[in-house]
């Protein structure tokens, strides 16, 4: 069992280049990565010079690592579609596991994780980059005080101009652009933003029904995915807009709230505004620059040790709950019926809090 001292981490890919996160978070020391899972050696070699960590801690399957070292968590840096796998393997050995977002390639091989995940006790988290950024957290403290009155819009904004156009690595392109390896595009890669920042500001209560537009936009670069999506879901009382793209001319990650009285305005990780209403068109704004969360709540790797040992006990509504994500899955596989059938797909209004069916 991991310890507040100790706590072993065995990474399982490198094809997602989210991973040089977490080499970079090993620095602060609050874990150690015991082993790697790669078995691309060029790809692993290329790594291990970047980030000077040795190639005997790398590994060509998950069994080899488990005989191995001692490992009390394992974070999936491979494709989405992957992440099955690796909590098929994990999870009987009592390995909690962290996964890049979204959960699962669709609501299928989420239900078999969480079935895993219940059965053999382990934790299984998923890493949002927009779950550290201190401006969403202190928005949603003012929303659920009430600082701009009930919700009655939310608009979540994701995306960059698009992988190709960002020259990412052939590494990750390879399944990036494929609809089985990575669920989707752009729909699956930014709209899961939106839908866990929805869940968590809802305090787990589901849409009661979602509706879909996806484009394809630059063919050339993206032939079998979707790089524009527009994912509308209905609450009873208010209504949310997530724009998942990968033709935006700026990368983004930011979200306005409007409530009866007033709006927020996430810019950004560190900038957001605050405007009350004043009269037709007036208001009163207050800009402000947010400093980092404090430990561990500003690093994803020292919050799944932190999990992990039991310090801090995580709620079914809030990000990077394996509850959330459940919900995160059924938003993200309806709203892919929906642009593929024209019509909008109620859901069943089961409260995260209630259990996941």
């Amino acid at each position: 069992m991991a310890t507040e001292e100790t706590f072993n981490i065995g990474v399982i890919g490198l094809t997602h280049t989210h991973v040089h996160w977490i080499f970079e978070s090993e620095k602060k020391g609050d874990f150690t990565i015991v082993g790697i899972v790669e078995k691309n050696r060029a790809l692993a070699k290329r790594y291990a010079k970047q980030h000077k960590f040795s190639m005997n801690k790398v590994y060509d399957s998950m069994d080899a690592l488990f005989k191995a070292q001692k490992v009390h968590g394992v974070t999936a840096f491979g494709s989405i579609f992957e992440h099955l796998s690796v909590v098929e393997q994990a999870a009987p050995l009592g390995i909690h596991v962290m996964v890049e977002k979204p959960l699962s390639v669709n609501m299928q091989d989420a239900q078999k994780m969480y079935s895993l995940a219940r059965k053999h006790n382990i934790h299984l988290l998923t890493n949002y980059e927009t779950t550290w950024y201190p401006t969403n957290h202190d928005l949603y403290n003012r929303v659920h005080n009430a600082e701009i009155g009930n919700i009655r819009k939310v608009i979540v904004r994701d995306g960059h101009k698009g992988p190709k156009k960002l020259d990412i690595n052939s590494e990750f392109l390879d399944w990036l652009l494929d609809p089985d390896l990575n669920g989707g595009g752009a729909l699956i890669d930014f709209g899961c933003y939106g839908a866990n920042l929805l869940t968590w500001l809802m305090k787990g209560t589901k849409p009661l029904r979602v509706t879909a537009i996806t484009q394809q936009l630059q063919p050339e670069n993206n032939p079998k995915v979707e790089d524009e999506a527009t994912i509308i879901l209905t609450y009873a009382k208010s209504q949310a807009i997530i724009q998942g793209s990968w033709n935006w001319p700026i990368g983004r990650k930011d979200m306005e709230i409007y409530g009866e009285i007033g709006a927020i305005y996430q810019d950004n990780r560190h900038d957001m505004r605050v405007r009350i209403a004043k009269g037709y068109d007036n208001y009163q704004e207050q800009s402000f620059t947010l400093p980092e969360r404090p430990k561990p709540y500003d690093d994803p790797f020292s919050y799944f040790k932190a999990v992990a040992n039991g310090s801090i006990q995580v709620l079914p509504h809030e990000l990077s709950a394996l509850e959330n994500n459940m919900i995160v899955m059924e938003i993200l596989d309806a709203a892919k019926l929906s642009a593929k059938t024209g019509k909008s797909v109620d859901l069943l209004p089961t409260m995260i809090t209630k259990g996941v069916p």
